[in-house]
């Protein structure tokens, strides 16, 4: 589990991207509020944080030629399970299209430290990256 550094999302490869996808849903989903070491900082932000970066994987799906499934794009949708409704204050969820547009990174945790932990994460893969 691991939400990958905002500024490598153009870079990804197509694996990674498409994992990333993936694990935004789960986190979305009944993952939202289960610890994981790498992905804790998540559960301190409103979910309009997750919903805002998830929205920029799904940016980059969409360019690449994917076509991710357009009912992530509602806000308060959680998955074929769980259906809609966060059960935090609507009017938080509904900001994510604020916080994707003025808070770069989204999260304050993507700092230069977790962008090199990221960079090495993905060169232990065989993946070498330049940013």
């Amino acid at each position: 589990m691991r939400l990958w550094h905002q500024s490598l999302i153009p870079y990804l490869p197509r694996q990674q991207l498409l994992g990333q996808h993936r694990e935004c849903c789960a986190l979305r989903g009944k993952g939202w509020g289960r610890k994981h070491s790498t992905v804790d900082y998540v559960f301190t932000y409103s979910p309009a944080y997750l919903i805002a970066y998830h929205n920029l994987i799904m940016d980059e799906m969409e360019k690449r030629g994917y076509h991710p499934d357009s009912i992530w794009r509602y806000a308060s949708y959680r998955g074929k399970e769980l259906g809609g409704d966060w059960p935090e204050d609507k009017w938080e969820v509904q900001s994510w299209r604020w916080i994707k547009e003025n808070n770069n990174p989204i999260y304050p945790e993507h700092n230069n430290e977790y962008l090199k932990e990221c960079l090495e994460n993905l060169k232990n893969k065989g993946i070498e990256i330049n940013v």
